[in-house]
């Protein structure tokens, strides 16, 4: 795992808020460091196989340059990447988001259709220098278009200057956290298990967003004030303090637990109960939300209230932006509650 984290333990007198009544003791248990010693290490060798390589970042900005290069023939414009390829927490399978910028007005009616003629003609240039396939365009919240490149997902928006934001704000907190990057492998981690394992992300098919999710990993980080052997405590804290948080009548927040009963006033109760520190501060709260806190394009949204879902986490960005927004009711979060019990008796060390 490079640098040794230690075995830290939660915490002293750590007692969280927002669980279910009594099952804070769980949560917050003393785990054996010499066997979790030994789990932490198999784990580094599971994370060794899904994390980035040198071999899927090459592929991953080719294929991202190549797109960029046929956007730019459209119109005038700059192409950025964001998400989980610039963040370097890409699964396998993961997808590649692209965002074209152009101050010219106009094209936020017409972009996603110059864009989509381009990628379909390009499917069937037989001397393209990658395989396009299965373009689609989704008139969803967020206009994208979709298509295969290289049997890679790529994902293309508008001036979707809040993506970039996100990402800088997760790499601030990744660099405070520090530990050889212990808050970016643990995301690979946890993703891997809902991704594989639970089948539980996926915003696009009525799951939880990537966000979403990167925010609940960030409380446990919050509450916990980074006190983790390594990417499996994280991913054990996080099964075991999820599946015990009172959904039905609270929102997640970095702030700590709102009440959805006080919505759409957002009061946020203490993160822990003992008054205890807390990993990321006030101050630097507020800092990031001043700097990033940006609208989506075309939205101006700002003076509107958080809107509760079957599933609520608050943007640490933007208070008003239910993460959660994406989840179904056929799905909410039942998942925690089932596989967090299922599987992590393995867990038990």
């Amino acid at each position: 795992m490079g640098e040794h984290e230690g075995w830290a333990q939660p915490p002293s007198g750590l007692s969280p808020n927002g669980l279910l009544p009594n099952e804070a003791p769980s949560v917050i248990r003393v785990l054996n460091s010499e066997r979790w010693s030994k789990a932490e290490e198999r784990t580094a060798e599971l994370i060794a196989c899904i994390q980035p390589n040198q071999h899927s970042e090459e592929l991953r900005n080719a294929v991202a340059d190549y797109v960029q290069r046929l956007i730019a023939k459209c119109f005038p414009c700059q192409v950025f990447t964001f998400g989980s390829v610039p963040l370097k927490t890409y699964l396998p399978d993961g997808d590649i988001d692209l965002t074209a910028f152009s101050k010219n007005p106009n094209l936020k009616d017409t972009w996603a259709h110059q864009v989509r003629d381009m990628l379909e003609n390009e499917e069937k240039n037989e001397s393209a220098s990658f395989r396009v396939k299965e373009v689609q365009y989704i008139q969803a919240e967020v206009k994208i278009i979709k298509c295969l490149v290289e049997n890679i997902v790529v994902d293309i928006s508008f001036n979707q200057l809040g993506g970039l934001c996100t990402l800088c704000f997760l790499e601030e907190v990744d660099n405070l956290i520090n530990q050889n990057h212990l808050f970016k492998r643990s995301i690979i981690l946890i993703k891997a298990w809902c991704y594989y394992e639970s089948r539980i992300l996926g915003a696009h098919h009525g799951l939880i967003s990537t966000y979403g999710l990167e925010t609940l990993v960030l409380y446990i980080f919050h509450v916990f004030n980074n006190s983790f052997a390594g990417p499996l405590e994280v991913l054990y804290r996080f099964l075991e303090f999820f599946s015990k948080f009172d959904w039905d009548n609270l929102c997640v927040s970095l702030w700590g637990p709102v009440p959805i009963s006080s919505l759409p006033d957002v009061t946020a109760e203490p993160p822990r109960k003992d008054g205890g520190e807390l990993l990321l501060s006030k101050l630097f709260l507020e800092a990031c939300s001043a700097v990033y806190a940006v609208l989506p394009a075309g939205q101006d949204n700002q003076g509107q209230p958080l809107l509760s879902k079957y599933f609520n986490v608050i943007d640490p960005l933007r208070v008003n932006n239910n993460l959660g927004r994406s989840v179904n009711k056929g799905i909410q979060i039942k998942p925690f509650h089932v596989y967090c019990r299922l599987n992590i008796s393995p867990f038990s060390i």
